[in-house]
């Protein structure tokens, strides 16, 4: 029994293999328990397994590579179309055993450990901002019932928000300034656990070669270069620094039919954590860039922008430079230069060619 290609669905605890001789004749089903996988794929000569990127997946693509496999990870809305009738384990496995086989298929990168783990910090970080936020806008709301209105902003609202609790004249009920405080304290719990997640990053950032390349470049901070460097994976995965912008929704929906062009606005595929850092940073570009008197040259183009399309239209623009530029410092190995010119580096290549 030759196997050429294998599709896995990947679950909890049951595991549906799907196996295809070269031919593309189906050779292999078999159910599997979560104990029994690597020691079954362990036993198969190496080939082409497929999966789909879901919860764990890159866990299990790691210890199948190290079995010697070569394992693809297929974003799963890529796989749906290869459904032949109702869903269940068996069919799953076998859409995805062909999906993989496709010479255009697009494949999602596998993640390494420490990428994971960089990721899993961004995640329990976001987590607090958003509990932070919402109990924020509890005491809000809770405290305009009584007619006190906070400002916005989690530090002043963290700075007003023990005046009001201390203030005898806001005429606020004893059970009231209880409730306060406890979400007062609350609140300063939140905020510690966000400090203490923004200096593992920053932490992060500095231990890691390849964050330390892209912060260089105006509108990447900290937060924007440790989610860059642990989503994208593997740099080399992407053709152009446009395939990335593509991959994160930066780039308009097209909608054209009858040889006719329509461009909607952005996609807003791929990852929307990452996305909403490298616009936020671009805004603080366009905030600084504004405020200067005399700004570069190089923000001539930007400046136009503005005045044509609006900040936010120049936000995201900038985010897509900046998200392509970032590739190409990684995939090229290259450090940022702002006066860089395509044009003359390969003259300088050239040049050094000519001397070897």
């Amino acid at each position: 029994m030759e196997i050429t290609r294998i599709g896995l669905d990947t679950a909890k605890s049951v595991f549906q293999v799907h196996g295809v001789d070269r031919a593309g004749r189906a050779v292999l089903r078999k159910k599997l328990r979560r104990d029994q996988l690597l020691a079954y794929f362990a036993t198969l000569p190496a080939t082409l397994i497929g999966m789909e990127a879901c919860g764990a997946a890159h866990y299990w693509a790691r210890k199948l590579q190290a079995l010697g496999h070569t394992v693809k990870l297929i974003p799963p809305q890529y796989v749906k179309p290869y459904v032949k009738t109702n869903k269940n384990d068996a069919a799953d496995a076998e859409a995805i055993c062909e999906a993989v086989g496709r010479p255009n298929m697009r494949f999602a990168a596998i993640n390494t450990v420490q990428q994971q783990s960089t990721a899993m910090l961004h995640n329990a970080r976001s987590g607090y901002m958003k509990r932070r936020t919402a109990l924020m806008n509890e005491v809000r709301g809770e405290l305009a019932e009584f007619g006190v209105v906070l400002p916005k902003g989690p530090h002043k609202l963290m700075q007003r928000l023990p005046e009001v609790i201390d203030e005898p004249g806001n005429e606020l009920p004893a059970p009231v300034r209880e409730v306060l405080r406890d979400l007062h304290e609350e609140l300063r719990h939140l905020s510690d656990k966000i400090d203490f997640y923004d200096q593992r990053l920053a932490q992060a950032c500095r231990d890691n070669e390849l964050c330390q390349r892209i912060l260089q470049v105006p509108g990447i901070g900290v937060l924007s270069a440790t989610a860059f460097v642990a989503k994208i994976g593997d740099p080399h995965d992407f053709r152009s620094g446009r395939q990335v912008s593509s991959w994160l929704g930066l780039v308009p929906q097209q909608h054209s039919s009858g040889g006719k062009n329509v461009l909607l606005g952005i996609s807003k595929r791929g990852d929307v954590y990452l996305r909403t850092t490298l616009i936020h940073g671009a805004r603080s570009v366009i905030s600084s860039v504004l405020r200067q008197d005399s700004p570069a040259p190089r923000w001539r183009w930007l400046l136009e922008l503005i005045k044509r399309r609006g900040v936010n239209v120049a936000a995201v623009a900038l985010a897509s430079k900046n998200a392509r530029t970032a590739w190409a410092l990684l995939a090229h190995e290259r450090s940022y230069d702002p006066h860089y010119r395509r044009e003359r580096a390969q003259e300088a290549e050239c040049a050094q060619e000519a001397v070897a």
